[in-house]
């Protein structure tokens, strides 16, 4: 089985924009791609997990959000991502998906075949941070984002951004 870094998409990859559904919109966080590219070499496979209540509070459609991912996908380029896996639901909804609940990281596994004991989360909120250790992997809050007003009490690691994120990861900081 494989070691995944789970990846938060809006403001931990690419710049936060309230609620995108304008792929010209999508801009990455600077040195975003490279860490990614150094994690992949490094043997983790990436997925994306990204919570879209936008869809369900119809402020953007699921063909919008496909465009803004393709536009995310063609901006890191071709076979870096292993999988998206993209949540719709209302906050107020019950969802076994919707972050901090673990359900995209638990089909992730499975899907994917995935080692979740020797896998990371990476986000700018609490509940990215929440779904990733309710999991079970280890979990790593950025500062990017929303991640400036997070406490980060419940991460492993707190980081500026997702290369430094990376950084902390590849040296081997708590990794197995």
């Amino acid at each position: 089985m494989t070691p995944a870094v789970f990846l938060d998409r809006d403001g931990t990859i690419m710049e936060e924009v309230h609620y995108c559904k304008d792929p010209a919109d999508v801009r990455l966080i600077p040195g975003a791609r490279e860490a990614l590219i150094r994690l992949k070499a490094a043997g983790f496979a990436l997925v994306i997990v990204t919570n879209q209540s936008g869809i369900a509070r119809g402020l953007l459609t699921e063909e919008q959000y496909a465009a803004v991912d393709a536009r995310l996908g063609a901006l890191l380029g071709e076979g870096l991502i292993a999988s998206t896996f993209m949540c719709p639901d209302a906050p107020d909804a019950p969802s076994e998906f919707r972050k901090p609940a673990p359900g995209m990281l638990f089909t992730a596994a499975d899907e994917l075949e995935l080692d979740l004991e020797r896998s990371w989360i990476i986000g700018d909120k609490e509940s990215d941070i929440l779904a990733g250790t309710r999991a079970g992997t280890r979990a790593i809050l950025v500062r990017t984002g929303h991640g400036a007003g997070e406490s980060g009490k419940f991460a492993h690691f707190v980081a500026a951004d997702l290369a430094s994120a990376a950084d902390f990861i590849l040296r081997g900081s708590g990794a197995t």
